[in-house]
């Protein structure tokens, strides 16, 4: 069993920062491939990057402005965020899975483990 809990989130200004971490507990997240996900209010939860087995995965809005890494004792991943939008404004979650096939990468109903979110406000 995973534990997992988000950390960094907040309110910044358009072009900003922020540094979203995923601390998991459990077990390590060496063998897993963890996964960032966001949500607004009314919309489905969307892919944003992945880490694991499969590599390195960001979705086109991610591309060139955050990067996703993890730690040397593989019990956290974190997701840089530069150059932040007021589109980026929503609940990230990470997420983990054991078993995931690359093709299913994006797809939330693969990953087994979650953690509560955190909420990133970029304002304009």
């Amino acid at each position: 069993q995973v534990q997992l809990v988000e950390s960094g989130g907040g309110l910044v200004q358009a072009g900003g920062s922020l540094r979203l971490s995923c601390q998991a507990s459990g077990r390590t997240l060496g063998s897993l491939t963890v996964a960032w996900f966001r949500q607004t209010p009314g919309k489905e939860r969307e892919f944003v990057a992945s880490i694991g087995r499969h590599g390195i995965r960001y979705e086109d809005p991610a591309k060139g402005r955050f990067t996703i890494s993890r730690d040397n004792t593989k019990t956290t991943v974190s997701l840089q965020m530069n150059s932040l939008k007021p589109e980026d404004t929503a609940v990230y979650y990470c997420a983990a899975s054991s078993t995931i096939i690359q093709s299913s990468l994006r797809n939330q109903n693969q990953y087994a483990y979650w953690g509560q979110g955190t909420q990133v406000t970029v304002s304009s």
